[in-house]
């Protein structure tokens, strides 16, 4: 539990002392202050709860701090309980309320009041850092909704619209326009490759929504790290050699275990597609070895690498930046991949630095934990 911070402000040491000595407790922290101007020091550095103030003090009097208080609005909301030595008939409690006090307490002070009292404003404030924490996450689960649809709409436009265009060329052959069998396998290729794109938002969007209800599938059973990793990176050669990052694959003749293959083909898929999108079109290292109990995949590309500062962020939800770059898609690859990983039991490292390149590796045990 964070502490609350409490001021009291009394001319007199002793005051102070007696006053802290009632008040004190495992989760609060108590500032003193002797003058007006200590406490408005205070008051400026430093979030508090309340502020106990003494009414008579020479130079500045409580009633002129709080005054003063009021009028800034960093403190213009801090509760405020007057203390006074002064008879009742002087109307300082008046004065007091006119200044924007919430109570106002005569010495002797009664201990069981001033500590009941404070404790009151203690888990008032409390109860308003709740309400603003719980407001700043709605608000952040708003602009989460807000990016999220607006990522999508523009995901789902690039395949659309190529769609749409191939759809107009098709018109024009359904009209009399002739085109080669070059031609037209180009123009089917196309059209798998932008619909494979928006299956894959698809499945991301039905795989997030599947953590979030705790119903991700893991269902293991024998498989083959080496050959299940050979033939993912068979299938993302072509792509890559197109952007000029070709693939390398080291990796022994077999390395068999407990996994839910479908799902590891996911992660090697995703950190694949990473390491072409950052790759710098240069060439990405896949190896895959064992250690022990343990099987390893790494994937190294040699592209921008990532910040220290952002290598924690990239695998929540929605993240996509790194650097200054801002890659397509909804940025939910390393997110679902590292759910992926740690549901076998397993765990996901980084290892990069700006400029550098990046490796990811998992290491997963070689008996899964059952689904």
């Amino acid at each position: 539990m964070t502490p609350v911070k409490l001021l009291i402000v009394d001319d007199l040491r002793e005051n102070l002392i007696a006053l802290e000595a009632l008040i004190r407790q495992e989760d609060r922290i108590i500032h003193q202050a002797r003058s007006g101007d200590e406490a408005l020091a205070l008051l400026l550095e430093h979030d508090f709860a309340l502020a106990i103030l003494d009414v008579q003090m020479p130079e500045m009097s409580g009633l002129e701090l709080a005054a003063m208080m009021r009028g800034t609005e960093k403190t213009r909301r801090i509760p405020i309980i007057f203390v006074s030595a002064g008879a009742k008939e002087l109307n300082y409690a008046f004065k007091g309320y006119e200044t924007g006090a919430v109570d106002f307490l005569y010495k002797p002070l009664d201990p069981h009041a001033v500590r009941s009292k404070v404790s009151v404003f203690v888990e008032i404030h409390r109860q308003r850092q709740q309400l603003q924490e719980a407001q700043a996450e709605l608000q952040r689960a708003i602009e989460m909704r807000d990016d999220f649809v607006s990522m999508v709409s523009h995901e789902l436009r690039t395949p659309l619209n190529t769609l749409y265009l191939q759809t107009q060329l098709r018109r024009r052959v359904a009209s009399g326009a002739t085109l080669t069998p070059t031609q037209l396998n180009a123009m089917v290729e196309r059209d798998e490759a932008q619909i494979r794109n928006m299956v894959r938002l698809i499945d991301d969007m039905l795989d997030v929504s599947r953590l979030r209800k705790g119903t991700l599938a893991i269902q293991p059973a024998a498989a083959d790290l080496a050959l299940l990793t050979r033939r993912v990176v068979e299938a993302y050669a072509d792509q890559a050699a197109s952007v000029g990052c070709p693939m390398e694959l080291t990796a022994p003749a077999s390395l068999p275990g407990i996994w839910d293959e479908f799902r590891i083909e996911q992660v090697v898929a995703n950190l694949l597609t990473n390491a072409i999108r950052y790759g710098g079109g240069k060439p990405v290292q896949v190896k895959v070895e064992a250690s022990g109990q343990e099987a390893l995949v790494s994937v190294r590309d040699q592209g921008i690498g990532i910040a220290p500062q952002d290598q924690g962020r990239i695998f929540e939800q929605f993240e996509r930046a790194v650097g200054k770059q801002v890659a397509p898609g909804l940025g939910l690859g390393l997110y679902i991949t590292r759910q992926i990983v740690e549901a076998h039991g397993g765990r996901i490292e980084l290892s990069s630095s700006p400029g550098e390149g990046s490796t990811f590796t998992v290491r997963l045990p070689r008996r899964s934990p059952a689904a």
